[in-house]
């Protein structure tokens, strides 16, 4: 059964605010400790990358379902650069893009990304302690 847990919208200078209604939630849901930690590093490099290069503003989801804590960022932003390739691989040294998608692929259990020239969509769960 699929649990509704927060639905919000965000832009810059309110991902503070985001992390911590986040963490507010996801606590509730089930998630402690270490992964809970992860999931709101998570939303909050996923978030940041929105304001950043998304149209400084996105969108969240968040539901629980099948044992996992799920969440979806959106944005309206031009979508991932041509060639960017989710390949698993760290970002390189001295490469400051790439990190935040990066580093949810190592914190979440799941990660999927849809983008486009109407913008880019990160979901991603993690399991419930």
């Amino acid at each position: 059964m699929t649990s509704q847990v927060l639905r919000t919208s965000f832009a810059r200078g309110r991902i503070t605010l985001l992390r911590r209604t986040v963490t507010e939630h996801a606590r509730r849901h089930g998630l402690t400790g270490g992964r809970l930690e992860d999931f709101v590093l998570a939303v909050n490099e996923v978030a940041t990358n929105a304001v950043l290069h998304g149209g400084g503003h996105g969108r969240l989801r968040m539901w629980s379902h099948g044992g996992r804590l799920w969440c979806e960022v959106s944005d309206e932003g031009p979508g991932l650069p041509a060639g960017w390739m989710g390949d698993g691989r760290p970002p390189e040294r001295l490469d400051h893009r790439g990190r935040g998608l990066w580093l949810t692929g190592m914190l979440c259990d799941q990660v999927m990304i849809v983008s486009g020239p109407a913008g880019t969509t990160v979901t991603f769960a993690a399991l419930c302690d």
